[in-house]
């Protein structure tokens, strides 16, 4: 019989620990180190049976050869469907993963409803809420009468159990995979042990039975998916479910797809009657704009292959304090620093007695560098007191010399921008072929310091009458 041993897991990274410290070694957490037994050490069961017996030699083969799509599940919502690459693949394991009340469960039983109403056996287990309250919220939802197989359970070997009866469901939704637990492991659910494990039987099964699986993880305060990253490794696909909480929208992001691409975003608004497609995002987010009013700037930019057009709003104000404030929301404030210090040293802006506020409006987030160029045209805009043009929009990357570099999909970027009403473009020069439309005129900065020259050149242009 093996030997009980007690090892020191930290609950952020999973490092394993012989014995307690204050601070994990890995990742520098503090106070994450939990206790927990094993016989004979982690993964010690298993290992112990599979050494016992001599391996198989396996067939190998070459790179090329016949390549079939992977068979999907489409579920009928477009935005989950694109976001998943498609619909769910079978035999696939996919982690959802987002702040507490964000939609999560509400998106899946949206889901699960819609697939069932398609044929399919779809077998939704929560280990959080009863039975009674899943059907409160399907009756809310209007998918009381789909046929969703429900189950209120958390042990892992009973969950395996009850789905493997009968006919093999086509989905499996567990929720959370913090709340599993499995006789082969002694820790408390919710520790590293048990959610590697729980998830690493749940995963087997899927692969074995070709069922596609979804697995809801908690958040962190950081805004991370809760345990071992390694959860996320073993898993195929990775969803985030964002959302401000003083925004009706939500944004289904792909952080992890092996089976399609890893930077699409499917867009919801949350209603009383759950969530509802947001078929064109960019009017979503430019909303409500007053088109004189200095400091606001429309980016075109792309999320995976969907164009988004979002208002960049800057407050540039004297500031009375020997460090200038310097405000961020939607954007990298390291990003925002270095366009300072270019405008500063290549275009002769000066921020230094100025708090720099600067917001994307929405509650969106930008995280591509093709946003320079119009966060550099709100902020000038703001400093000067001067409207920027209300049917232009703004997209390029900026060095460190100050030179405005192209960026890729300018035809996307300018096809949405035309589709919504807009007239010019300020783009790099040596951007990609551009034919026609607002493209074909628009202004080509090499230089960021032509651009805010443009800028700052049509105070000079008014006449005493426009004043």
């Amino acid at each position: 019989m093996a030997k009980s041993r007690v090892q020191f897991i930290c609950q952020n990274c999973g490092t394993v620990h012989q014995r307690w410290a204050g601070k994990c070694d890995a990742c520098g957490e503090w106070n994450t180190l939990i206790e927990e037994g094993t016989a004979g050490g982690i993964g010690s069961g298993p290992a112990s049976l599979k050494s016992a017996r001599k391996g198989r030699a396996v067939a190998l083969t070459t790179l090329s050869g016949d390549i079939e799509d992977a068979p999907r599940i489409a579920s009928g919502i477009g935005e989950l469907d694109r976001a998943t690459g498609g619909g769910f693949v079978r035999g696939s394991a996919l982690l959802v993963g987002g702040d507490p009340g964000i939609g999560k469960s509400t998106l899946l039983t949206q889901a699960a409803a819609a697939l069932a109403r398609q044929g399919h056996r779809i077998v939704y287990v929560s280990g959080e809420e009863a039975v009674a309250q899943i059907r409160l919220r399907a009756q809310r939802l209007g998918a009381a009468s789909a046929p969703v197989e429900l189950a209120a359970e958390t042990n892992v070997e009973d969950i395996l159990a009850t789905i493997a009866d009968g006919k093999r469901p086509d989905l499996v939704i567990i929720d959370s995979i913090q709340t599993l637990w499995t006789d082969l492991a002694d820790s408390a659910p919710g520790t590293v042990t048990q959610v590697r494990a729980a998830a690493q039987a749940m995963i087997r099964y899927a692969k074995s039975t070709g069922a596609a699986i979804v697995l809801v993880g908690h958040v962190t305060k950081e805004g991370q998916i809760a345990g071992p990253r390694v959860v996320e490794h073993m898993v195929d696909a990775v969803l985030y479910f964002e959302g401000e909480g003083g925004h009706h929208f939500r944004i289904l992001r792909t952080v992890k797809n092996r089976f399609g691409p890893t930077d699409e975003i499917g867009v919801f608004e949350m209603s009383d009657k759950g969530l509802r497609e947001v078929a064109n995002p960019s009017e979503l987010f430019l909303g409500e704009r007053h088109a004189k009013s200095p400091g606001a700037a429309v980016f075109a930019g792309m999320e995976g292959t969907r164009p988004v057009l979002v208002e960049i709003q800057a407050l540039v104000a004297p500031s009375s304090l020997g460090t200038p404030r310097r405000a961020v929301v939607g954007w990298d404030s390291a990003r925002l620093s270095m366009i300072l210090a270019v405008l500063e040293a290549h275009c002769g802006v000066r921020f230094g007695q100025h708090d720099v506020y600067l917001n994307v409006a929405g509650g969106y987030r930008i995280s591509e560098p093709a946003a320079d160029l119009a966060v550099s045209a709100a902020l000038v805009s703001s400093l000067t007191g001067l409207a920027l043009p209300a049917d232009c929009v703004y997209f390029g990357e900026i060095s460190l010399s100050g030179a405005v570099r192209p960026v890729a999909h300018a035809q996307q970027r300018l096809k949405e921008a035309e589709k919504l009403g807009f007239g010019s473009a300020v783009l790099p020069l040596g951007s990609e072929e551009i034919a026609g439309g607002i493209g074909a005129g628009a202004f080509q900065p090499t230089e960021l310091a032509d651009l805010v020259a443009r800028i700052a050149g049509t105070r000079r242009s008014r006449t005493p009458e426009d004043e």
